[in-house]
């Protein structure tokens, strides 16, 4: 049987592969399974590597290369030699004849390909929606956007089909779609990785950036794929430093925060500041003006000529695979004349001038990524000016040349995600990693010792499951999840009674066949392991945990005992299907 993984962490997957836990090819076999099975090719997938060859070179294997047996996705305007290269337009497709840097540099470190993602078409949007291989949706709600222009990429690591994805960013492609997927996007300095064989949208703002999981994993890949110089930026040497106390975050006066009618966004981004300060930083009140100029120029000036530019002649031909809302905007890039770009840029020189006096006030921004998610029917009602609410926060990013990672930042109370930006200037990517991780518990505070520690993996299956409500007993205690998986097919998972938080029961049983029940395995650090085993109550305990890989691993089982009135609800699964469907049913 091939695994069924989701969540999957490059780290992790390093990890398990170094031990034996998992092999490169049952991964990358068992991913191409799922989506074969599942039919995930569209509206995820525009085309897929060949599996042979994926498998292949899962098959060999090097422990030595800094990204060996990763499966990775790269978005649809970028080249990967043999395969087409569409930019979310069928009649614009060619085969390239070479492959993309940054994909090839990923290649030689030994990632291995999974496919290419959908997109916004000539990645012209923030919603996701406008693609003629259809719509994704958040892996929240299948009602909402998936955020664009990268919305493929962002999808296939947030349901598990590659343990991270290239996307781009030019007004904030490689964050929204992070944002709306509970993932971390990293928008790199321009120029850092290397746009050579990207499709260009506005070719002297975009940038390649990054989706994962963890902001440890944005970082390995980013150290991978980076370069150190580009046609259009020379940055200067990159380095991480910890921010340490006193460091101050800019947040914008509260007129200038815009929700947009959101009424559970103010207070999920008033404890991410919280939070923050946690962190021993000081919140700053600035000046957003600047900022929020510089974004309206990036629609309502004369940048979008430079999208004319690059596909305008083709969309004049009127292909009947173009999408309207594309068209129009790009098209309309034709009316600006040369004073109009003169003029704007030194509209821009200006604003840009203006904020440097703010940055003298501050380490870094901290934003709301958007202001608020929209359903695939409101947007479809208004693409224009609901696409321009979710670049409030994010176009001005590039026109700056800043650099900023998205961070997940919490649910409202119907489970939609929100997401925060931290912005830096220039060559800040690796410190902005560096604050995301501890945003995000990876990482303790700036003193704290940094050797490697060792892990022991743990299978869990129900109340400690990501989301649940005792799973920050595994994140306080530095555990880290490695993917998501299925136990081996004869368990059985009972509803237990009488337990706060509601939890349910695992018990193996021998001669019984199935399809297994949905785990996570997490890595517990090995100091915190016996404390974390001797909070476990009854009558729940830690033993041996079969997964469908065939490899055994300690993971949260229960005593005979427990059983006692328990209801049987192998059928549905797993933990979190069950409680779906039970919360389903009481609507």
């Amino acid at each position: 049987m091939t695994p069924h993984i989701e969540h999957l962490t490059v780290r992790g997957l390093l990890d398990s592969y170094q031990t034996g836990l998992l092999s490169p090819e049952k991964v990358i076999a068992g991913i191409f399974a799922r989506i074969n099975e599942s039919g995930w090719l569209g509206p995820i997938w525009i085309s897929l590597a060949d599996e042979e060859d994926a498998i292949r070179r899962a098959r060999a294997w090097d422990p030595d290369k800094p990204l060996a047996g990763i499966p990775f996705a790269v978005k649809d305007n970028m080249d990967v030699e043999g395969m087409p290269t569409t930019a979310g337009c069928p009649s614009f497709a060619y085969t390239a004849k070479e492959t993309a840097v940054a994909v090839k540099r990923l290649l030689d470190a030994g990632a291995i390909l999974i496919g290419k993602t959908n997109m916004d078409q000539f990645a012209t949007g923030l919603v996701g929606t406008r693609s003629p291989f259809g719509a994704c949706s958040s892996i929240y709600d299948d009602r909402y956007i998936s955020g664009g222009s990268s919305s493929g990429s962002a999808v296939a690591v947030a349901k598990g089909l590659c343990a991270f994805s290239l996307g781009t960013d030019t007004a904030g492609s490689g964050r929204v779609p992070a944002a709306f997927n509970g993932l971390i996007g990293l928008k790199p300095t321009r120029g850092t990785i290397s746009a050579e064989g990207v499709i260009p949208a506005c070719r002297s703002l975009d940038c390649v950036s990054i989706f994962t999981n963890t902001a440890e994993d944005a970082e390995i890949v980013w150290r991978v794929a980076r370069q150190d110089t580009d046609a259009h930026n020379d940055p200067t040497a990159h380095h991480t430093r910890t921010l340490t106390r006193p460091w101050r975050f800019g947040v914008p006066h509260p007129e200038d925060l815009k929700f947009f009618g959101d009424t559970e966004a103010p207070a999920l981004f008033r404890n991410a500041v919280k939070r923050f300060e946690a962190l021993g930083g000081t919140a700053v009140l600035i000046d957003f003006a600047p900022f929020k100029e510089a974004a309206a120029l990036l629609y309502e000036g004369p940048w979008v000529a430079e999208r004319y530019a690059a596909v305008g002649e083709f969309l004049a031909s009127e292909p009947p695979d173009a999408d309207a809302t594309v068209s129009s905007i790009i098209l309309g890039g034709a009316r600006y004349s040369a004073f109009d770009v003169f003029r704007s840029f030194e509209r821009l020189d200006q604003l840009t001038q203006r904020a440097e006096q703010v940055w003298r006030e501050m380490d870094v921004l901290v934003l709301p990524t958007t202001g608020t998610i929209y359903t695939k029917a409101a947007v479809a009602m208004d693409p224009v000016a609901l696409n321009t609410n979710l670049g409030y926060y994010t176009n001005f990013v590039n026109l700056m040349n800043l650099a900023a990672v998205a961070v997940p930042a919490g649910l409202s109370h119907e489970g939609l995600p929100f997401g925060i930006s931290i912005i830096g200037l220039p060559s800040s990517d690796g410190t902005l990693l560096d604050l995301a991780a501890r945003y995000t518990g990876e990482r303790g505070a700036p003193d704290a010792a940094n050797e490697r520690r060792e892990f022991v993996p743990l299978a869990v299956v129900g109340a400690h499951l990501s989301g649940q409500p005792l799973n920050w007993q595994l994140t306080d205690c530095g555990a880290r999840l490695v993917y998501s998986g299925r136990t081996s097919a004869p368990y059985r998972l009972y509803e237990l009674t009488g337990t706060q938080p509601p939890k349910p029961g695992l018990v193996r049983s021998a001669g019984k066949s199935g399809n297994g029940i949905e785990v996570e395995v997490w890595e517990v650090p090995c100091e915190e392991f016996g404390s974390f085993v001797d909070a476990v109550p009854a009558p729940l305990a830690i033993g041996n945990v079969e997964l469908s890989t065939g490899t055994w691993v300690k993971g949260f089982v229960c005593e005979p005992y427990g059983l006692d009135g328990a209801r049987d609800i192998t059928d549905f699964g797993g933990w979190i299907h069950y409680l779906s469907k039970r919360q389903m049913a009481k609507v």
